[in-house]
């Protein structure tokens, strides 16, 4: 095999979402999970999305002119999240993936990011070898949580919809729990009306850029980001992910209705700072 790596395009979208949709979904069947991904035109339409973003930095393998696997690098924020990575299940095992990780981190290298991290799915030893083999350190172990609405809310504690004039106000507070800013991906969140603070004082202590699989939450304390899971109407893709070190967080959500999909890893190299708060981390980190 003669591996040329390239950017990715746009018209790649189908032929990457296929691929992604195989691959996720012959590993999660193997391991007797339900895959992340629901089919090949969803999963196309995500790396349409990346592929069309500014914000993102993306490498396509191929062999002889043939699409054999794909990476992504979420660069919106000072540090980045690697993935989806996919490889065609046809090639697999032949350190494709691995050539598609030192790309992205290479990139990473180049443009001083300060840190590198991911979530790795619990049940594929493979994937956990390759990123720790490449030096990344395990931090937590994250429950993928999925299930009806819970309602309600926390006394003392309102959600509403975000807006513009709270960005200043969310970028602090990521700040001062995870040491860094993820306001790109605030901004997106903004744009696309689906991001949510929590107000408790009388000023903001909690945001969410959606609950989903893509997006993450910040809070001062666990009360916040329980506020932001009540007043959800849903929760998107394979669902939430919670840290499992907090206990308190994941007994509730157990306790109101929403059962654990999966086990994940996160993992990083670089900067890291043990959060000083109450967080969910996205599918990328």
């Amino acid at each position: 095999m003669v591996l040329v790596l390239r950017p990715g395009r746009a018209e790649d979208a189908p032929e990457c979402g296929r691929i992604c949709f195989e691959a996720f979904g012959g590993i999660a069947r193997d391991h007797g999970f339900p895959s992340d991904m629901p089919g090949a035109e969803p999963a196309a339409e995500m790396f349409r999305m990346v592929f069309d973003h500014p914000g993102f930095y993306t490498v396509v393998a191929e062999d002889d002119g043939r699409i054999v696997g794909s990476n992504c690098l979420d660069e919106r924020s000072p540090v980045v999240g690697v993935g989806p990575i996919t490889v065609d299940p046809a090639v697999q095992n032949g350190r494709i993936g691995r050539r598609l990780m030192l790309d992205v981190m290479r990139r990473a290298a180049e443009r001083q990011a300060p840190g590198i991290r991911l979530l790795q799915s619990g049940y594929h030893c493979r994937s956990f070898a390759l990123y720790a083999g490449l030096g990344f350190e395990f931090r937590e172990t994250v429950a993928c949580l999925q299930g009806p609405p819970i309602g309600g809310v926390v006394p003392g504690y309102e959600v509403r919809a975000a807006t513009d004039a709270d960005l200043a106000a969310c970028n602090d507070l990521c700040r001062r729990v995870h040491g860094v800013d993820r306001g790109g991906e605030l901004v997106d969140a903004l744009k696309a009306g689906t991001a949510r603070v929590t107000e408790h004082g009388g000023r903001i202590t909690g945001y969410a850029t959606d609950l989903s699989f893509f997006a993450h939450a910040v809070g001062e304390t666990t009360e916040d980001v329980r506020a932001l899971i009540a007043a959800a109407p849903s929760f998107g893709g394979p669902g939430i992910l919670v840290p499992a070190s907090d206990s308190a967080l994941l007994q509730w959500c157990l306790g109101n209705g929403l059962r654990v999909v999966q086990l994940m890893s996160l993992m990083t190299i670089g900067l890291y700072s043990e959060p000083a708060g109450a967080y969910l981390p996205s599918i990328l980190y």
